[in-house]
């Protein structure tokens, strides 16, 4: 296979031990993209590596890219997207909403064979193939996650954001051999949640772990580590599969008294301390 990297990848490809695609892309003054694909690709099968945050920004070159390909004669395209966006509006919450889920994954399916990501939101859809119609493979952060923290955590208790995190958390915490819990959240807006704590006078001498598949505005771990410090934790490391970060959040989350913050490189972050290399040169 041939991998086409997006610029922020090509470290990432080159630790796969396979061969790179040599491929173009600039924008003309006017704003549009200029896609060139300048390897040999007839009869070949390639995949392209690229990460979607900000899609509306890469969603676009990435289709002229496959397309492009396709036309060259590739046999097979798959992309790989460690990130992939648009998962989260999967409902009509408010009447006139665009439910985006809907409609980005037929414009992907229709120039993709094989779509690979790692830790999709799946939050009213049980797995991709609900709304994909190409081949979807979903990989795990969680093996990555529970290396992380034996290496680097004494005595963790490892803590999910809601009872929908209750099944890859506790994946998490049977691969470390700690105990878990979950939370209990309601999200009023995008940046307004009500966090519960569960009775934690069980867990004193504890280390609290905060495991999510994303941080975006880091507003439910920020509003748990000022319950846990509430009850005495004085410390508390961030887990995460995706370095959203919007805005400040980062900083935010650092001066909320988070004593490590740590994501997996599917976005590149200064936050970055788990390598995904690991999971995709299995492909």
């Amino acid at each position: 296979m041939i991998v086409f990297a997006f610029p922020e990848h090509q470290a990432l490809a080159a630790s796969l031990i396979t061969e790179q695609g040599i491929w173009q892309w600039r924008h003309f003054p006017d704003g549009e993209s200029y896609v060139r694909v300048c390897s040999d690709v007839k009869d070949r099968q390639v995949a392209i590596l690229c990460s979607l945050n900000q899609p509306d920004a890469k969603t676009l070159p990435m289709i002229f890219l496959a397309a492009t390909l396709k036309r060259l004669g590739a046999t097979k395209i798959t992309l790989i997207a460690p990130y992939l966006a648009y998962m989260r509006q999967d409902k009509e919450f408010n009447v006139g909403e665009a439910v985006t889920s809907q409609v980005f994954a037929p414009l992907l399916s229709h120039y993709v064979d094989v779509l690979v990501t790692i830790d999709p939101h799946l939050h009213r859809y049980d797995s991709l193939s609900e709304v994909y119609s190409c081949e979807c493979k979903t990989l795990s952060a969680a093996p990555l996650m529970a290396e992380w923290i034996k290496a680097n955590v004494s005595k963790p208790l490892i803590i999910g954001p809601d009872a929908e995190s209750e099944q890859w958390v506790g994946q998490v915490a049977a691969q470390v051999g700690a105990p878990h819990l979950v939370l209990e959240k309601t999200r009023h807006s995008d940046r307004d949640v009500t966090i519960n704590l569960p009775q934690m006078s069980a867990f004193k001498g504890y280390s609290p772990v905060l495991v999510d598949d994303i941080i975006s505005t880091a507003g439910t771990m920020i509003k748990t580590l000022s319950l846990l410090h509430a009850e005495s934790f004085v410390e508390a490391t961030c887990l995460a599969t995706h370095a959203l970060f919007a805005g400040d959040a980062y900083d935010a989350l650092q001066k909320a008294g988070a004593g490590r913050v740590v994501t997996s490189n599917t976005i590149l972050h200064p936050s970055n301390g788990m390598d995904i290399a690991s999971l995709l040169i299995k492909l």
